[in-house]
């Protein structure tokens, strides 16, 4: 029974497929399952716990089929400490080329009422059903569920029978994330001082994330002695969920220098399997989610995106590429400086003038205070706007517009024609017709609107809206583009850019008629 133990390895059993499963609507399919267990082996988890196999055919077939399929990693399949769990277990995991079964009792209190049995009947149980996993499979993991909450003279007790019945890893579950730090470390070093045999077995920890300390606590028993970490892609999980996979291997990685041991997990593979299971169980990962979070590697403060053009260790602890990322990313919002505005229009291949990077910096931050993040489309039209506008004959100084079902439309609009304030209101079929016939009370023309086009520059119920507005006067053809948050704010001045650039096609005198397009993207 006894194994070699290497004290500087840290072993990665993964459950997503068992307990992440369990989370309340993150059912997989049987493909899905595939899967997952298969970039789990690739990526390079000790051990892959596929299933419980009694629980259904479906989960009985997937544990078999990714026991068949497993190059690398031990396959495990769960068992309640009865015979027809463990010899379904068995089943499904023995094609496996390292296959484990692991089997499992509550051992607290609260847990020992469930099937009445008093603490002699329960550690008959557990020693006949380690005793019968062991004779089918030499690889046999045994658990305590809430030991946290088990007595200390009983706990051990039950430990030194699952250890002499045959199990070479004893789990310590923290069953209801209700532990600390200091509890799980002191917890599994004791045991190993005091359980006999306890030095022949791998401790593992298993904890659940209830209090939000679920990673800590599975450090915490590392450092106690534990060798095994049972954790979940993403932290996936009954409740709260489990200790982070993506987590502790990162922190092994990171902290080397106070935790000096390993795991052979690639981490640049985390990333890929963190959206592979976030797509497959319908759970959508926290943005600011540790590691794997949308904003783990995105900076936006001013003084942050500004220290990470200078030197990214200034703000980041960890390199994207180590998880699977092509670089950090410096998302463009409100408290973003210039800095890393000119950085983003370099990316995108505008190098200006400081002159015409304040003006732009001045829209951009305008901008930025009506939408939660700024994109590179964004930022091409704040490049474009206000080109040629000091010029123009026509420019829109406010507009304010009501409409709803209470009646038609109405747009107030304040306009400076050839160096005029004027203002008009006007009402119309709806806010876009109402606008547009304000600009024609305050600049009377003849020309024809042809074109009326809406689209979305970027996503979201904030996003930018482009019009497109193609008007023809006498044969001449003018087309108008802007972008604003508000749609009929955007269509107003595309309107009005048309109708500007129809007054320099009558300024042009000896030319072919032809199209002429500009872009007031502000």
């Amino acid at each position: 029974m006894t194994q070699a133990i290497d004290k500087d390895r840290v072993l990665i059993f993964d459950t997503t497929l068992r307990d992440g499963e369990q989370s309340p609507g993150a059912t997989m399919t049987h493909e899905e399952k595939l899967e997952i267990a298969e970039l789990l082996d690739d990526m390079g988890v000790d051990i892959i716990e596929a299933g419980f196999p009694i629980a259904s055919e479906g989960d009985f077939r997937a544990v078999r089929e990714i026991a068949e399929r497993s190059k690398n990693s031990v396959i495990c399949g769960l068992a309640r400490a009865q015979l027809p769990d463990i010899d379904r277990c068995w089943e499904a995991v023995k094609h496996a080329g390292k296959p484990r079964i692991h089997t499992f009792i509550g051992t607290s209190p609260l847990h020992r009422a469930i099937p009445n049995l008093t603490m002699d009947e329960m550690a008959e149980r557990i020693h006949e059903t380690v005793t019968h996993a062991r004779n089918l499979c030499d690889n046999v993991q045994w658990s305590p569920m809430d030991a946290t909450r088990t007595e200390w003279d009983y706990l051990c007790r039950v430990i030194g029978i699952a250890i002499r019945a045959g199990a070479t890893t004893i789990n310590i579950p923290d069953t209801v994330g209700y532990t600390a730090p200091v509890e799980s470390a002191d917890l599994i070093r004791r045991l190993i001082e005091t359980v006999p045999g306890a030095d022949e077995v791998v401790f593992a920890t298993h904890c659940h994330n209830d209090l939000g300390m679920a990673t800590a606590n599975a450090l915490a028993a590392v450092a106690g002695g534990a060798r095994q970490i049972e954790c979940t892609v993403n932290g996936l999980g009954e409740r709260a969920g489990n200790t982070a996979l993506e987590e502790v291997v990162m922190a092994l990685k990171v902290r080397h220098d106070i935790m000096p041991w390993h795991t052979g997990v690639d981490s640049s593979k985390i990333m890929n399997i963190s959206r592979r299971v976030s797509t497959a169980s319908g759970f959508a990962v926290q943005f600011n989610k540790a590691i794997v979070g949308k904003n783990a590697f995105a900076h936006e403060s001013g003084i942050h995106q500004d220290g990470m053009l200078k030197n990214a260790e200034t703000f980041e602890i960890m390199r994207p590429a180590d998880v699977g990322l092509a670089a950090s990313s410096l998302p463009l919002g409100k408290h973003s400086g210039r800095a890393a505005l000119r950085a983003k229009l370099r990316d995108l291949g505008i190098d200006l003038a400081d002159n015409q990077l304040k003006d732009v910096f001045v829209r951009f931050k305008d901008l930025a205070d009506r939408k939660k993040e700024v994109y590179d489309e964004d930022i091409l039209a704040l490049v474009h706007a206000g080109e040629d506008a000091a010029n123009d004959a026509l420019q829109i100084r406010s507009l304010r517009v009501a409409c709803g079902t209470g009646g038609p439309a109405e747009a107030t609009l304040v306009m400076e024609v050839d160096g005029v304030e004027k203002t008009a209101t006007q009402q119309g079929d709806g806010p876009v017709d109402a606008t547009f016939r304000a600009v024609r009370e305050l600049h009377p023309n003849k020309a024809h609107l042809q074109l009326y086009q809406v689209h979305a520059v970027t996503e979201g119920t904030d996003a930018q809206a482009t019009v497109s507005v193609r008007l023809e006067e006498d044969g001449n053809i003018a087309t108008g583009q802007s972008a604003d948050t508000d749609t009929v704010v955007a269509s107003a001045k595309a309107y009005v850019n048309a109708l500007n650039r129809l007054l320099v096609r009558r300024g042009k005198t000896g030319e072919d008629r032809k199209e002429i397009s500009y872009r007031d993207m502000g």
